[in-house]
């Protein structure tokens, strides 16, 4: 096994890792310095120009997986430095697959940063690449991320458009073709959930739901991760529809356990459902109820 074999084996170890239950702070860490291994193996000998792109891949997967860990916790001005260096990388290998990958997520970046401009021009960027148009199940991601960011600036026509495009090309796609490792992760389960954030966004509430429990019944047991996100992500569309009673039922099992907290996307949901609480129904037993649980959690570190 060279060097480049066991690089790609850890970094779809990185990649499951991430997949069952999101990355921390560790693996970011690790997945920057594989990527430094991955560039310092640049200097030893005299590689052929298949070998240095392969080498330049690797380093651009790896500096993406730290990007979306970074995004993923809502550390914005930390994965802004991971995308500008990831990108660079993905270029000097030449990958519009990887690239496709790392506007994806500074979409997602953008759109955390509220620069939903430029959170449009990067899911644009990505549903232009050359993948796109190679691959029907990269078309079908990108537009559902397109869909997404179109969703938050309000536009419905462009948003259930692309979304559109995207169930098509998700129908054309052949799931038993070979893909890079990054793109396991996205099923059946995925884009109804891509599909649900869409809907909650534009103010279709019922229908976000409906593909939210879509979502969850066809998630993969080892994405714990993603489970804990759409399943907050219905409580959120429950709560929406004035469902309390069904939308704190929703919530409870995600909570973290006492003493422990949920941070970066997550946690960022949990705080949206107990804003949305307070406004609906400030003074209703389970406003009450969630006040004591989240004091009792803060009370016992």
């Amino acid at each position: 096994m060279t060097d480049a074999d066991r690089l790609e084996r850890n970094f779809v170890e990185l990649i499951q890792a991430d997949n069952e239950s999101g990355i921390d702070v560790k693996l970011e860490t690790r997945a920057l310095a594989h990527a430094q291994h991955a560039l310092d193996l640049q200097a030893v000998g005299h590689a052929a120009t298949r070998v240095r792109q392969r080498l330049y891949y690797l380093a651009a997967a790896f500096t993406g997986t730290a990007l979306w860990a970074a995004v993923d916790s809502r550390e914005t001005q930390r994965a802004s430095g991971h995308l500008n260096r990831a990108m660079k990388l993905a270029g000097m290998a030449g990958s519009s697959e990887m690239q496709m990958r790392l506007w994806g997520h500074a979409a997602l970046l953008s759109y955390q940063q509220h620069h939903l401009p430029d959170a449009l021009a990067a899911a644009e960027a990505g549903n232009r690449q050359h993948i796109c148009r190679q691959d029907p199940l990269f078309r079908s991601l990108a537009s559902a991320r397109l869909a997404g960011i179109q969703s938050a600036l309000g536009d419905p026509t462009l948003a259930l458009r692309n979304l559109n495009v995207a169930e098509k090309a998700y129908e054309r796609a052949d799931r038993n073709e070979e893909r890079a490792p990054w793109m396991a992760f996205f099923d059946r389960a995925e884009l109804d959930g891509l599909s649900a954030l869409v809907y909650g966004r534009l103010g279709k509430h019922s229908e976000s739901e409906a593909h939210l429990h879509r979502t969850l019944a066809r998630l993969r047991p080892e994405y714990r991760r993603n489970r804990t996100y759409y399943g907050l992500n219905l409580a959120l569309s429950q709560l929406a529809q004035g469902e309390l009673e069904q939308a704190y039922a929703t919530v409870l099992p995600h909570l973290p356990p006492a003493g422990k907290s949920m941070t970066g996307r997550t946690g960022s949901l949990l705080e949206q459902f107990g804003r949305g609480l307070t406004r609906t129904a400030p003074k209703s037993r389970i406003a009450v109820e969630w006040a004591d649980r989240r004091t009792e959690g803060v009370r016992h570190p």
